[in-house]
């Protein structure tokens, strides 16, 4: 009998909502950056639900943050963050939504509004220790790599050894291109020797599964949405101490 462990050479893994969350509500931030620029504060909930819509809708004109188009980084959160206040009902002269903006974007390249799930780090760690590669797949912009990650601790060669960024790569999740890549990325490693952990049934179970992968998915929130996960036949687990047990438990093979 073999643990499940020994199966695989490569374990990837998405970032929010498995390795980190946001802290408290999107608008928080927005509205705070309002306030700081000398502004009253916007409805927070209607800031929060105008950014859904913006991102939607400009992720779905531009993706993967303007890739193909060759948009840069701050240009494109800059189109998405005027639009979010738009849809809110907020609108600023240029010298006001410069001001605004800057904090904001400059808020989300650092750690100050996510937190990292304490598991995290140690079950990466604890990955590595036993010569398993460990990869991130995640629909993110470059700033997770070269900023954020690094500034939660989370650091390419001690925490991960490589990385696929949806801004970088100009393909995101669930395209199943984007796990391809990263198996090469991992040395060309089969399909089946890896798994992918994450917390969307569409954007990482199935997506993963789709290139023979195997895959499981954490259920950080006690979602009502694990109920359908399970149903489908997915793997559900609540964090990465119950991952790591899962494992390194026995299986018939």
């Amino acid at each position: 009998m073999l643990s499940i462990l020994k199966r695989l050479r490569c374990i990837t893994l998405d970032i929010t909502g498995t390795l980190i969350a946001y802290k408290g509500d999107l608008g928080d931030s927005y509205c705070l950056a309002v306030q700081l620029a000398g502004k009253p504060c916007p409805s927070y909930k209607s800031v929060d639900e105008g950014f859904k819509v913006a991102y939607a809708e400009l992720a779905k004109k531009h993706p993967c943050f303007g890739f193909a188009d060759k948009i840069p980084n701050y240009v494109w959160w800059k189109i998405c963050v005027r639009d979010s206040f738009v849809k809110a009902g907020y609108e600023y002269d240029d010298e006001t939504f410069e001001n605004i903006f800057s904090r904001i974007y400059a808020t989300f390249g650092s750690a100050v509004p996510y937190r990292i799930f304490p598991d995290a780090i140690p079950f990466l760690r604890w990955l590595r220790q036993r010569d398993v590669m460990v990869g991130l797949v995640s629909n993110a912009e470059y700033r997770y790599r070269d900023m954020i990650l690094p500034a939660l601790g989370l650091n390419q060669g001690s925490e991960w050894d490589f990385g696929v960024f949806s801004g970088l790569e100009g393909v995101e999740k669930p395209d199943p291109r984007i796990f391809e890549i990263a198996l090469k990325k991992a040395g060309n490693v089969a399909p089946e020797a890896a798994l992918h952990i994450g917390d969307s049934l569409r954007n990482d179970y199935l997506a993963a599964r789709g290139v023979g992968m195997q895959a499981l998915l954490l259920d950080r929130f006690k979602t009502a949405d694990a109920f359908d996960w399970r149903k489908s036949g997915a793997i559900v687990l609540p964090d990465l101490i119950a991952t790591k047990e899962w494992l390194t438990s026995e299986v018939l093979k």
